[in-house]
Protein backbone atom coordinates (compact mmCIF):
# COMPACT_ATOMS: atom_id res chain seq x y z
CA UNK A 1 0.00 0.00 0.00
CA UNK A 2 1.16 3.53 -0.78
CA UNK A 3 1.80 5.95 2.06
CA UNK A 4 -0.92 8.41 3.03
CA UNK A 5 -0.03 12.10 3.03
CA UNK A 6 -2.33 14.64 4.66
CA UNK A 7 -2.29 17.99 2.83
CA UNK A 8 -3.27 21.07 4.86
CA UNK A 9 -2.66 24.33 2.93
CA UNK A 10 -3.87 26.68 5.68
CA UNK A 11 -3.95 30.43 5.12
CA UNK A 12 -2.36 32.98 2.79
CA UNK A 13 0.29 31.68 0.42
CA UNK A 14 -0.09 28.25 1.95
CA UNK A 15 -2.99 27.92 -0.49
CA UNK A 16 -0.52 28.43 -3.36
CA UNK A 17 2.75 26.80 -2.34
CA UNK A 18 1.34 23.60 -0.81
CA UNK A 19 -0.48 22.60 -4.04
CA UNK A 20 2.86 23.20 -5.80
CA UNK A 21 4.63 20.89 -3.36
CA UNK A 22 1.89 18.29 -3.79
CA UNK A 23 2.44 18.31 -7.56
CA UNK A 24 6.10 17.51 -6.95
CA UNK A 25 5.17 14.63 -4.64
CA UNK A 26 2.71 13.34 -7.26
CA UNK A 27 5.56 13.29 -9.78
CA UNK A 28 7.63 11.08 -7.47
CA UNK A 29 5.23 8.27 -6.55
CA UNK A 30 1.61 7.21 -6.34
CA UNK A 31 0.92 8.46 -2.83
CA UNK A 32 -2.56 8.60 -1.36
CA UNK A 33 -3.41 12.21 -0.55
CA UNK A 34 -6.10 13.35 1.90
CA UNK A 35 -7.08 17.03 1.92
CA UNK A 36 -7.97 19.02 5.00
CA UNK A 37 -7.70 22.60 6.16
CA UNK A 38 -7.08 24.76 9.17
CA UNK A 39 -6.38 28.36 10.04
CA UNK A 40 -8.03 31.77 10.11
CA UNK A 41 -10.47 31.17 7.27
CA UNK A 42 -11.63 27.88 8.74
CA UNK A 43 -12.17 29.49 12.15
CA UNK A 44 -14.20 32.29 10.60
CA UNK A 45 -16.37 29.73 8.84
CA UNK A 46 -16.69 27.03 11.51
CA UNK A 47 -15.59 28.61 14.79
CA UNK A 48 -12.59 26.27 15.04
CA UNK A 49 -9.12 26.98 13.70
CA UNK A 50 -8.25 23.28 13.76
CA UNK A 51 -11.29 21.05 13.19
CA UNK A 52 -11.20 17.67 14.90
CA UNK A 53 -11.23 15.87 11.56
CA UNK A 54 -8.11 17.75 10.44
CA UNK A 55 -6.30 16.83 13.66
CA UNK A 56 -7.33 13.20 13.23
CA UNK A 57 -6.11 13.10 9.62
CA UNK A 58 -2.67 14.32 10.69
CA UNK A 59 -2.60 11.83 13.56
CA UNK A 60 -3.42 8.93 11.22
CA UNK A 61 -1.48 9.85 8.04
CA UNK A 62 2.07 8.66 7.47
CA UNK A 63 3.15 12.27 6.93
CA UNK A 64 1.53 15.70 6.76
CA UNK A 65 2.35 18.62 4.47
CA UNK A 66 1.25 21.91 6.04
CA UNK A 67 1.33 25.47 4.69
CA UNK A 68 0.83 28.26 7.20
CA UNK A 69 -1.69 29.80 9.58
CA UNK A 70 -2.23 33.46 10.34
CA UNK A 71 -3.60 34.82 13.63
CA UNK A 72 -4.57 31.30 14.68
CA UNK A 73 -1.06 29.89 14.23
CA UNK A 74 -0.67 28.82 17.86
CA UNK A 75 -4.07 27.13 17.75
CA UNK A 76 -3.09 25.18 14.64
CA UNK A 77 0.57 24.33 14.48
CA UNK A 78 1.12 23.36 18.11
CA UNK A 79 -1.74 20.82 18.15
CA UNK A 80 -0.68 19.49 14.73
CA UNK A 81 2.82 18.88 16.06
CA UNK A 82 1.22 17.09 18.98
CA UNK A 83 -0.89 15.01 16.57
CA UNK A 84 2.23 13.51 14.98
CA UNK A 85 4.02 13.21 18.37
CA UNK A 86 6.75 15.52 17.12
CA UNK A 87 9.60 15.91 19.57
CA UNK A 88 12.18 17.60 17.32
CA UNK A 89 11.93 20.37 14.74
CA UNK A 90 14.59 20.05 12.03
CA UNK A 91 15.37 23.38 10.34
CA UNK A 92 18.15 23.58 7.75
CA UNK A 93 19.48 27.04 6.89
CA UNK A 94 21.52 26.87 3.70
CA UNK A 95 22.63 29.49 1.19
CA UNK A 96 22.08 28.39 -2.41
CA UNK A 97 24.05 29.34 -5.52
CA UNK A 98 22.31 32.10 -7.44
CA UNK A 99 20.63 33.56 -4.36
CA UNK A 100 21.82 36.95 -3.08
CA UNK A 101 22.67 35.72 0.41
CA UNK A 102 24.21 37.90 3.10
CA UNK A 103 26.47 34.97 4.07
CA UNK A 104 26.70 32.61 1.07
CA UNK A 105 28.91 30.23 3.07
CA UNK A 106 26.04 29.41 5.48
CA UNK A 107 25.10 25.74 5.73
CA UNK A 108 23.80 24.63 9.11
CA UNK A 109 20.93 22.68 10.66
CA UNK A 110 19.00 23.46 13.83
CA UNK A 111 17.59 20.58 15.86
CA UNK A 112 15.02 22.25 18.10
CA UNK A 113 13.21 20.68 21.03
CA UNK A 114 9.58 20.73 20.00
CA UNK A 115 7.34 19.95 22.97
CA UNK A 116 8.07 22.18 25.93
CA UNK A 117 9.99 25.26 27.09
CA UNK A 118 7.95 28.46 27.10
CA UNK A 119 5.76 27.02 24.32
CA UNK A 120 4.21 24.52 26.73
CA UNK A 121 1.32 26.96 27.09
CA UNK A 122 1.37 27.63 30.85
CA UNK A 123 0.52 31.35 30.91
CA UNK A 124 -1.56 33.22 33.46
CA UNK A 125 -2.86 36.76 33.88
CA UNK A 126 -2.80 37.12 37.65
CA UNK A 127 -3.81 40.78 37.92
CA UNK A 128 -4.15 43.97 35.93
CA UNK A 129 -0.40 44.42 36.39
CA UNK A 130 1.01 40.88 36.39
CA UNK A 131 1.20 38.00 33.93
CA UNK A 132 3.36 34.89 34.27
CA UNK A 133 4.75 32.26 31.95
CA UNK A 134 6.00 28.93 33.25
CA UNK A 135 8.93 27.37 31.39
CA UNK A 136 8.89 23.58 31.30
CA UNK A 137 12.07 21.53 30.76
CA UNK A 138 12.25 17.79 31.41
CA UNK A 139 15.20 15.46 31.35
CA UNK A 140 13.23 12.94 29.29
CA UNK A 141 12.39 15.35 26.44
CA UNK A 142 15.94 16.71 26.42
CA UNK A 143 17.36 13.19 26.25
CA UNK A 144 15.00 12.24 23.44
CA UNK A 145 16.18 15.22 21.41
CA UNK A 146 19.80 14.36 22.18
CA UNK A 147 19.38 10.75 21.00
CA UNK A 148 17.93 12.05 17.75
CA UNK A 149 20.84 14.50 17.40
CA UNK A 150 23.40 11.74 17.93
CA UNK A 151 21.77 9.56 15.26
CA UNK A 152 21.48 12.57 12.95
CA UNK A 153 25.17 13.47 13.02
CA UNK A 154 26.31 9.83 12.80
CA UNK A 155 24.17 9.23 9.70
CA UNK A 156 25.79 12.26 8.08
CA UNK A 157 29.35 11.40 9.15
CA UNK A 158 29.66 14.43 11.41
CA UNK A 159 31.88 14.37 14.48
CA UNK A 160 29.41 16.09 16.76
CA UNK A 161 27.12 19.06 17.32
CA UNK A 162 26.88 22.36 19.15
CA UNK A 163 24.50 22.89 22.09
CA UNK A 164 23.07 26.42 22.33
CA UNK A 165 21.67 27.36 25.75
CA UNK A 166 21.53 30.06 28.43
CA UNK A 167 22.39 27.92 31.45
CA UNK A 168 24.51 30.69 32.95
CA UNK A 169 21.26 32.55 33.74
CA UNK A 170 18.47 29.93 33.56
CA UNK A 171 20.39 27.48 35.68
CA UNK A 172 17.61 25.05 36.54
CA UNK A 173 15.86 24.88 33.16
CA UNK A 174 18.60 25.39 30.59
CA UNK A 175 21.02 23.76 33.02
CA UNK A 176 18.89 20.62 32.98
CA UNK A 177 18.62 20.77 29.19
CA UNK A 178 22.36 21.19 28.71
CA UNK A 179 23.30 18.46 31.17
CA UNK A 180 20.89 15.94 29.67
CA UNK A 181 21.99 16.61 26.09
CA UNK A 182 25.72 16.52 26.87
CA UNK A 183 25.38 13.32 28.95
CA UNK A 184 23.56 11.50 26.13
CA UNK A 185 26.14 12.68 23.59
CA UNK A 186 28.99 11.44 25.78
CA UNK A 187 27.29 8.05 26.19
CA UNK A 188 27.02 7.81 22.39
CA UNK A 189 30.59 8.88 21.74
CA UNK A 190 29.48 12.12 20.08
CA UNK A 191 31.45 15.33 20.60
CA UNK A 192 29.66 18.46 21.77
CA UNK A 193 30.55 22.13 21.97
CA UNK A 194 28.55 24.44 24.22
CA UNK A 195 27.72 27.99 23.17
CA UNK A 196 25.57 30.57 24.95
CA UNK A 197 22.63 31.40 22.72
CA UNK A 198 23.28 35.16 22.73
CA UNK A 199 26.92 34.59 21.80
CA UNK A 200 25.75 32.23 19.08
CA UNK A 201 23.59 35.01 17.62
CA UNK A 202 26.66 37.19 17.20
CA UNK A 203 29.08 34.48 16.10
CA UNK A 204 26.80 32.98 13.45
CA UNK A 205 26.44 36.39 11.76
CA UNK A 206 30.18 37.00 11.77
CA UNK A 207 31.19 33.50 10.64
CA UNK A 208 28.46 30.89 10.10
CA UNK A 209 31.06 28.27 9.14
CA UNK A 210 31.81 27.89 12.86
CA UNK A 211 28.57 25.91 13.17
CA UNK A 212 27.12 22.81 11.59
CA UNK A 213 24.43 21.01 13.61
CA UNK A 214 23.01 23.11 16.47
CA UNK A 215 20.83 21.58 19.22
CA UNK A 216 18.55 24.10 20.95
CA UNK A 217 15.70 24.45 23.42
CA UNK A 218 12.35 25.31 21.88
CA UNK A 219 12.28 29.12 21.89
CA UNK A 220 16.00 29.47 21.15
CA UNK A 221 15.68 27.17 18.14
CA UNK A 222 12.76 29.20 16.83
CA UNK A 223 14.52 32.55 17.13
CA UNK A 224 18.03 31.50 16.10
CA UNK A 225 16.88 29.62 13.00
CA UNK A 226 14.95 32.71 11.88
CA UNK A 227 18.09 34.76 12.44
CA UNK A 228 20.00 32.33 10.22
CA UNK A 229 17.32 32.76 7.56
CA UNK A 230 18.47 36.35 7.21
CA UNK A 231 21.93 35.10 6.31
CA UNK A 232 20.76 32.90 3.42
CA UNK A 233 18.21 35.11 1.68
CA UNK A 234 15.08 35.06 3.82
CA UNK A 235 12.43 32.81 5.29
CA UNK A 236 11.12 31.97 1.83
CA UNK A 237 13.96 29.48 1.41
CA UNK A 238 13.69 27.56 4.69
CA UNK A 239 11.94 24.19 4.95
CA UNK A 240 11.33 22.34 8.20
CA UNK A 241 10.38 18.93 9.53
CA UNK A 242 8.52 18.18 12.76
CA UNK A 243 9.60 14.61 13.44
CA UNK A 244 7.89 12.03 15.61
CA UNK A 245 8.66 8.38 16.18
CA UNK A 246 6.29 7.23 13.43
CA UNK A 247 4.89 10.34 11.76
CA UNK A 248 6.09 13.73 10.63
CA UNK A 249 4.71 17.18 9.84
CA UNK A 250 6.51 19.16 7.14
CA UNK A 251 6.09 22.89 6.62
CA UNK A 252 7.84 25.91 5.11
CA UNK A 253 9.00 28.38 7.73
CA UNK A 254 7.82 31.53 5.93
CA UNK A 255 4.26 31.98 7.21
CA UNK A 256 1.22 33.33 5.36
CA UNK A 257 2.76 36.40 3.61
CA UNK A 258 -0.60 38.24 3.43
CA UNK A 259 0.91 41.07 1.36
CA UNK A 260 1.25 38.78 -1.68
CA UNK A 261 -1.35 36.09 -0.93
CA UNK A 262 -3.60 35.34 -3.89
CA UNK A 263 -1.34 37.01 -6.45
CA UNK A 264 0.30 33.81 -7.68
CA UNK A 265 3.85 35.07 -7.11
CA UNK A 266 4.82 33.28 -3.88
CA UNK A 267 8.11 31.41 -3.88
CA UNK A 268 7.31 27.66 -3.63
CA UNK A 269 10.92 26.68 -2.86
CA UNK A 270 10.57 26.26 0.90
CA UNK A 271 7.39 24.21 0.55
CA UNK A 272 8.97 21.96 -2.09
CA UNK A 273 12.13 21.58 -0.01
CA UNK A 274 9.85 20.59 2.88
CA UNK A 275 8.36 17.97 0.55
CA UNK A 276 11.90 16.70 -0.07
CA UNK A 277 12.34 16.28 3.69
CA UNK A 278 9.00 14.45 3.79
CA UNK A 279 10.19 12.05 1.10
CA UNK A 280 13.38 11.29 3.02
CA UNK A 281 11.38 10.74 6.20
CA UNK A 282 9.28 8.13 4.37
CA UNK A 283 12.42 6.41 3.09
CA UNK A 284 12.50 7.88 -0.42
CA UNK A 285 16.05 9.16 0.02
CA UNK A 286 16.97 9.18 -3.66
CA UNK A 287 13.78 10.97 -4.68
CA UNK A 288 14.21 13.49 -1.87
CA UNK A 289 17.71 14.25 -3.08
CA UNK A 290 16.49 14.65 -6.66
CA UNK A 291 13.80 17.10 -5.59
CA UNK A 292 16.35 19.10 -3.62
CA UNK A 293 18.73 19.16 -6.60
CA UNK A 294 15.92 20.34 -8.87
CA UNK A 295 15.07 23.21 -6.52
CA UNK A 296 18.73 24.18 -6.17
CA UNK A 297 19.09 24.16 -9.94
CA UNK A 298 16.17 26.53 -10.39
CA UNK A 299 17.44 28.82 -7.64
CA UNK A 300 20.79 28.97 -9.45
CA UNK A 301 19.59 29.28 -13.04
CA UNK A 302 16.04 30.62 -12.78
CA UNK A 303 13.24 31.25 -13.26
CA UNK A 304 12.91 33.08 -9.97
CA UNK A 305 10.04 34.72 -8.13
CA UNK A 306 10.08 38.41 -7.21
CA UNK A 307 11.52 37.86 -3.73
CA UNK A 308 14.69 36.59 -5.42
CA UNK A 309 14.83 39.36 -8.01
CA UNK A 310 12.87 37.65 -10.78
CA UNK A 311 9.41 38.00 -12.24
CA UNK A 312 8.25 34.37 -12.46
CA UNK A 313 4.97 33.15 -11.00
CA UNK A 314 4.56 30.33 -8.51
CA UNK A 315 3.29 28.07 -11.29
CA UNK A 316 6.20 28.92 -13.60
CA UNK A 317 8.77 28.05 -10.94
CA UNK A 318 6.91 24.84 -10.10
CA UNK A 319 6.78 23.82 -13.75
CA UNK A 320 10.51 24.47 -14.09
CA UNK A 321 11.22 22.26 -11.07
CA UNK A 322 9.00 19.51 -12.47
CA UNK A 323 10.81 19.75 -15.81
CA UNK A 324 14.12 19.18 -14.05
CA UNK A 325 12.67 16.16 -12.27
Amino acid sequence: MSETIAVIPGDGIGQEVIPAARRVLEAVDDFEFVEADAGDAVKEETGEALPEETYDLAAEADATLFGAAGETAADVILPLREAVDSFVNVRPAKAYPGVDALRPETDLVFLRENTEGVYAGHEDRLSDDLSTLTRVVTTSASERLAEFACDYVKERDRDGFQVAHKANVMRETDGRFRDAVVDVAEANGVETEEVLMDAFATRVCLDPTQFDVVVCPNLAGDVLSDLAAGLVGGLGLLPSANVGAERGLFEPVHGTAPDIAGEGVANPSAAILSAAMLLEFLGYDEAGGEVREAVEGILADGPRTADLGGDATTDEVTEAILDRL
